[in-house]
């Protein structure tokens, strides 16, 4: 399956509109920008992305917080987009159950093939499960 729809969110607007540019342009996706993740979850009940770029450290609900609220109303692939890249913490993410991790800052013109890659593996590891 080819990503189409992409959600991002993050509160700096920097990282947002780097991360719009990338993901349009060099994966020539459909994004959907959000600045929190109050905003995530309204979004979400219009739009279906088929990934989900979710940021550690915003203000008010962080991403930890974001993510369980998202996980309960959707199975979307989410991935964490951090500089906190400590073995635990990385860890701590996949507990919770992320798709994946990706690691700030990040290189513009890799970031659409390293969310393709999180994205093939979660379909490869739902796949196997279902056939299991």
């Amino acid at each position: 399956m080819q990503i189409e729809k992409v959600l991002m969110v993050d509160d700096d607007a920097a990282i947002r509109k780097v991360a719009e540019v990338s993901l349009s342009r060099v994966g020539h996706w459909d994004v959907v920008l959000a600045d929190s993740g109050k905003k995530a979850i309204e979004i979400m009940s219009e739009y279906r992305p088929d990934v989900i770029l979710l940021d550690v450290m915003m203000p008010g609900m962080d991403g930890p917080t974001t993510f369980k609220k998202l996980r309960e109303s959707t199975g979307i692939p989410i991935i964490f987009m951090t500089a906190k890249v400590q073995r635990e913490e990385v860890q701590a993410y996949y507990d919770l159950g992320a798709a994946g991790v990706i690691m700030k800052p990040f290189d513009p013109l890799l970031l659409p093939s390293e969310i393709q890659s999180v994205f093939d593996k979660s379909l490869n590891s739902i796949n196997s499960q279902s056939t299991a």
